[in-house]
């Protein structure tokens, strides 16, 4: 008598790909809307750009890779992936430069390695990385101010449509050039290197205190990453780890607000909480285990210090992200629990002779 065998798990939750996806997606679109409302039409434009580009990156290599279209589409990787680099690029980027990175972060930074489940790096933040690194001006320039720093509302969608895809000027200067400008973190840098932080605070940037409307979009990213982790889409510890990483090396060492960016700012300001519950958290390039996890968020807090402090770049979220991408799987190696039926875990080369 044949019997049938089947493997396990015998039954299916509904948490698939897609839709854990397309719930990372969902979660992202308070932060995305705070930053329409305070920053103007220049991030949704690039978010709907980055999402295109993504989907048609992907769709080219998997053409080219004879492999089946809409199984893959639909898994909402590729989607993410562009969402999460429209909301990181600065809202006035020119178009080339997010058709540029999503391009590269999905056919190199993904596709390159294997498609999902295979990249050893966020393709996002690699996408990033290659356009910080190779225009640096286009993409510290072109950030927007908000209504409440400005004094006169921002940029309608008409001059953000012609300032990313054209040219539009009068008498040589770009109509938005009274809409951007630098970055709460860029300012505080390089203006307390010649002022006192209670001079700094009082720029128009700061008012007092952050104002600027970044405080607002990283609440509403961690809003975003809070309803994450209520769902189970994501667990607390990366996140976690690296804000109270970066907290406390904010405190320890740069409690001086007349030397030092202020704590406040590095915590609601630039992609910091963008990064620690949307970017950090990638199950593909993170640590996996329950101790590697908070390792591994801790690297990615110290280094966002370190590269802000005393490196060349005022937000270091794809950096620190990359960086840890590497160390992630000696982090997981050695961090191994004790699996059942085994007085010790089995770690590092030990793990691997098995």
């Amino acid at each position: 008598m044949a019997l049938i065998t089947l493997s396990s798990p015998h039954t299916h939750g509904p948490n698939s790909t897609s839709n854990v996806m397309l719930t990372v997606i969902l979660a992202t679109l308070p932060g995305l809307a705070v930053a329409t409302g305070l920053f103007g039409f220049g991030t949704l434009v690039n978010v709907l750009l980055a999402s295109a580009t993504a989907l048609i990156s992907e769709a080219l290599v998997l053409k080219i890779r004879k492999r089946p279209l809409a199984f893959f589409l639909k898994d909402n990787t590729a989607l993410l992936t562009g969402v999460l680099l429209g909301l990181a690029l600065p809202p006035f980027a020119p178009w080339w430069i997010t058709v540029l990175a999503t391009s590269f972060a999905i056919v190199f930074a993904k596709q390159l390695y294997g498609g999902l489940g295979n990249n050893p790096f966020n393709p996002a933040m690699v996408g990033y990385a290659l356009v910080l690194v190779s225009f640096p001006v286009q993409m510290t320039t072109n950030w927007a101010l908000s209504s409440q720093m400005t004094g006169s509302g921002f940029a309608d969608i008409g001059s953000t449509l012609s300032a990313i895809f054209g040219t539009e000027a009068v008498d040589g200067v770009s109509v938005v050039d009274g809409f951007t400008g630098a970055t709460p973190l860029d300012a505080y840098k390089h203006l307390i290197a010649k002022e006192t932080s209670d001079v700094v605070l009082q720029q128009s940037t700061f008012n007092g205190w952050l104002n600027g409307g970044w405080e607002w979009v990283n609440l509403a990213y961690l809003l975003g990453g809070v309803f994450l982790i209520w769902r189970k889409i994501i667990s607390w510890h990366i996140p976690v780890a690296m804000l109270a990483a970066l907290a406390t090396c904010s405190l320890l060492l740069g409690w001086d607000e007349d030397m030092y960016t202020p704590m406040s700012l590095h915590l609601l300001s630039g992609a910091t909480m963008l990064g620690a519950f949307f970017i950090a958290t990638d199950p593909v390039s993170a640590s996996t285990t329950s101790r590697g996890k908070l390792i591994y968020g801790a690297g990615i807090g110290i280094l966002l210090y370190i590269i802000r402090t005393w490196g060349a770049y005022p937000d270091a979220v794809a950096f620190a992200v990359i960086l840890m991408n590497f160390a992630a799987p000696f982090i997981d190696a050695y961090t191994q629990p004790r699996t059942y039926g085994h007085k010790k875990a089995k770690r590092g080369l030990a793990a691997k002779k098995n």
